[in-house]
């Protein structure tokens, strides 16, 4: 079911200066800032050999990234991201188990197109965990 690492996800307050940040200390370059309206955020990768480092800032105050940097301010790991072949059979399996799939099944795709879902936290160790569908040879692959 699980397949590999996609990506960490940090919310941050500012996405330039964490991108600043991460290029000043790590020398760690972040890629060009793209935005995904549906979860009301403005994102941004950096690309490691094995997996990515996602950076998220809130566009708007009703974004769950902004509800987190209210709890968070100077922002924090927001949840970390596994590939799955099929979001759709990996949700369906795990809910067979009792997991909790959050948005009730509802599709929902990431700023690449690729279908997602969401672990309730409380079903994974206290962790919130995305699947992303990545497909041999489909979407973007690492």
């Amino acid at each position: 079911m699980i397949t590999g690492l996609s990506h960490v996800s940090i919310a941050v307050p500012s996405l330039q200066a964490a991108a600043q940040r991460l290029k000043e200390i790590y020398g760690l370059e972040a890629g060009a800032a793209k935005v995904n309206e549906e979860q009301g955020v403005r994102l941004a990768y950096v690309e490691l050999p094995n997996a990515r480092i996602e950076l998220m800032e809130p566009l708007r105050p009703d974004s769950p990234i902004s509800k987190f940097l209210e709890r968070n301010p100077a922002g924090g790991i927001h949840h970390f991201c596994v590939n799955v072949n099929d979001v759709a059979a990996a949700g369906a399996g795990l809910a067979r188990k009792g997991i909790r799939i959050l948005g009730g099944g509802k599709e929902s795709r990431n700023v690449h197109g690729d279908r997602i879902a969401f672990v309730h936290p409380k079903d994974f160790l206290g962790a919130l965990v995305e699947l992303e569908e990545k497909r041999l040879g489909i979407g973007g692959a690492l």
